[in-house]
């Protein structure tokens, strides 16, 4: 299909802005930010003083390597809103990730915050090909992941008719595509894969259906499941990221004129890449963890937040703003199963509220058809009954997968072994991962 090249107008000035005019706005924003969050978080001011530095001693960019990391633990440490630097009473909407505590990790927006997230997601939007007037089918969850109410409020913004689906009901997003002939879908690429897996079960020409533009975020996907979306339908397929802890979606989206790689907003996250291990920052091109300071957040500021996610910083080539390569993996043990983010001693704090099962386990994520499936394997505790061993097996697994489903919000199959059933090592670490999902 031909691709949509933007028409004049359609961009804002910063996104064609020179380089020297884009690095001033960043630099006398990242002041800003920075200080923001020394004098209103006390946490983090407690880890500048630790290290030596003050505001004032950013006066470049490079400058912000002196600076200390904020990670995930420091939102874990100070939960629930121990990293907020504004009074709760301007905080307007929380939103929140699952952790491995058990606890989630909670975000908060000020009402300008509200604001330049909408603006950002519907830039991303546009960048996608979208435009004022489009029907925009949004199947990410609502609640408080933020994929569902970012995507909104950033189709509302741009102009677009909101189809506020959320996540599930597949039979009903289809009758929904099918009668409403949205323009756009926004959704996880795995979860766009079963529906036309299912239109195809339909018989549904998958050709023929409105859809022009499917953006797509949440979980990394490949070049590879680009093509098969876009082989199987007219629509043109674009990344979107985003984390919670920086905004939600939005962050950065790729351009439909050239879809290589997500366009990083740099007027308001700035990036970068540093060694994983040593925590030095890397030239761009080079692979490393990247790392993010808002820019312009009022109500939860973060700087130099590790993401635990692997990329590559590029060169700009649609706009005026670097790109970020595909992720290829994460620093840390999170897994991304249908977008949700799971860690192994989150399920492990689960199993431990059994009874009947032993602290031992495995987790196998495998490919069912397109979409992720989780597999808990378990042993039963030695102690938790001899002649009932059947009926305990079931009991734990319905209890187990419960709570996973509640407190993780993924389903789970669970298999009950016998007592010891669950290989052990005396050297090393447990292998408690097994992901069988292809590598592409």
């Amino acid at each position: 299909m031909p691709v949509k090249k933007p028409q004049p107008g359609d961009l804002e000035p910063i996104e064609t802005a020179s380089i020297d005019e884009l690095r001033a706005l960043q630099l006398e924003r990242l002041k800003w930010s920075v200080r923001h969050a020394y004098e209103n978080v006390a946490p983090y001011r407690a880890k500048c003083e630790a290290q030596g530095v003050h505001p004032d001693d950013l006066k470049t960019l490079e400058d912000l390597a002196k600076f200390p990391f904020t990670t995930k633990q420091d939102l874990r440490d100070h939960y629930p809103f121990g990293l907020f630097a504004v009074p709760r009473e301007k905080i307007v909407r929380i939103h929140a990730s699952s952790g491995t505590t058990g606890k989630p990790t909670v975000v908060g927006y000020t009402a300008k915050d509200i604001d330049t997230w909408a603006n950002l997601v519907a830039r991303s939007i546009r960048a996608a090909g979208g435009r004022p007037g489009d029907m925009v089918h949004v199947a990410y969850g609502y609640g408080l992941f933020t994929g569902g109410l970012g995507a909104h409020y950033g189709a509302e913004r741009l102009g677009c008719t909101v189809v506020p689906m959320s996540g599930g009901q597949t039979e009903k997003q289809i009758q929904l595509i099918l009668d409403f002939k949205p323009d756009i879908i926004m959704v996880t690429p795995s979860y766009f894969l079963t529906l036309l897996d299912e239109m195809a079960r339909q018989g549904i020409d998958t050709h023929s259906i409105s859809l022009k533009v499917g953006i797509f975020g949440a979980e990394p996907w490949t070049e590879a499941i680009r093509r098969n979306i876009e082989s199987r339908t007219n629509m043109d397929a674009v990344d979107i990221y985003g984390l919670s802890e920086i905004m939600g979606p939005g962050v950065a989206n790729e351009c439909i004129e050239t879809k290589d790689g997500p366009t990083i907003w740099e007027d308001h996250f700035y990036p970068e890449i540093i060694d994983p291990i040593t925590g030095q920052p890397l030239p761009d091109g080079e692979e490393g963890e990247l790392v993010f300071t808002t820019l312009t957040k009022e109500g939860l500021p973060m700087i130099r937040y590790r993401t635990r996610d692997l990329t590559r910083l590029l060169p700009p080539t649609a706009r005026s703003m670097r790109r970020m390569a595909k992720i290829t993996g994460r620093t840390d043990d999170m897994l991304i199963i249908r977008g949700v983010n799971v860690f192994p001693t989150q399920i492990e704090e689960l199993i431990l509220r059994v009874p009947q099962l032993a602290p031992h386990y495995v987790l196998v994520v495998e490919k069912e058809g397109h979409l992720d499936k989780l597999t808990v394997k378990v042993e039963l505790n030695p102690e938790a009954g001899v002649g009932r061993k059947e009926h305990l097996r079931e009991e734990a697994a319905k209890q187990l997968a419960y709570l996973i489903k509640t407190f993780v919000g993924i389903s789970a199959k669970i298999e009950v072994g016998d007592p010891f059933a669950i290989e052990r090592v005396t050297v090393g670490k447990a292998r408690r991962v097994i992901d069988k999902r292809p590598k592409e």
